[in-house]
């Protein structure tokens, strides 16, 4: 390999360094992503045991291999209109730390998407709406290719304190 080539390369891998790598899923004809290392698992839907006096948004639990993992609408969190689950409607199985433990929750979203590997430059803020109670919940927006893509902190979004 020449020494343009083993520089050029060195470059590259130094680059990747800086990405994180991020699962992207769909609502209500939106991208939406979050970082790949929280996600333990994908799962078609299935019905779930509801639990009394919960907020709308948790859809009930499933036992997950000896673990009762809370199952959260995502579109109902948002305030997005609710939606018919169907054979695409799935639940993405995450780890996040909240509050100095470590939970294990799905959520509910149309369908999965894609990966893409994005540098934090990339991300921008989200615009300050006063108003609005979900920008808590996002991460930054990002540019890929001729769309935008919402990234979430999964942190906010999973607290249900």
């Amino acid at each position: 390999m020449s020494e343009q080539a083993e520089h050029n390369q060195q470059l590259i891998l130094e680059g990747q360094h800086d990405e994180n790598q991020y699962l992207t899923f769909m609502m209500a004809d939106e991208e939406y992503g979050m970082n790949i290392l929280a996600v333990q698992e994908i799962r078609g839907w299935e019905d779930v045991t509801a639990i009394p006096n919960s907020p709308s948004f948790v859809k009930g639990a499933i036992n997950l291999r000896g673990t009762i993992v809370p199952i959260i609408d995502l579109r109902l969190r948002f305030g997005i209109e609710d939606n018919e689950y169907g054979p695409l409607t799935v639940v993405i199985v995450v780890a996040v730390e909240i509050n100095d433990q470590n939970k294990v929750m799905g959520i509910v979203v149309d369908a999965v998407s894609d990966v893409y590997s994005i540098s934090e430059e990339q991300a921008k803020d989200v615009p300050d709406f006063q108003d609005s109670d979900n920008a808590e919940f996002v991460h930054g927006l990002v540019n890929v290719g001729e769309k935008m893509v919402v990234l979430l902190n999964l942190e906010s979004v999973l607290n249900l304190e």
